[in-house]
């Protein structure tokens, strides 16, 4: 079953929405940024899934990317 964040994409996808996975992808870099520079806790864990959050946006930018220029 897929995560929320890969129905999430493959949604934006499916309604060429770039700039909803715009928005996704940057949400998620800040949230990766603000995790990494706190201290006093152990954030490894979720600075790992946001990474993985990240590379699955990416992977839908790209999808969305390619199915746009096989429209052009």
């Amino acid at each position: 079953m897929p995560s929320a964040i890969e129905q999430i994409v493959d949604t934006y996808v499916r309604l060429k929405n770039r700039r909803g996975l715009d928005e996704l992808m940057m949400h998620r870099q800040r949230l990766a940024v603000d995790l990494k520079s706190r201290s006093g806790y152990d954030f490894n864990l979720p600075i790992g899934q946001i990474d993985e959050e990240i590379a699955i946006i990416e992977a839908g930018l790209s999808r969305l990317k390619a199915e746009n220029s096989k429209t052009v």
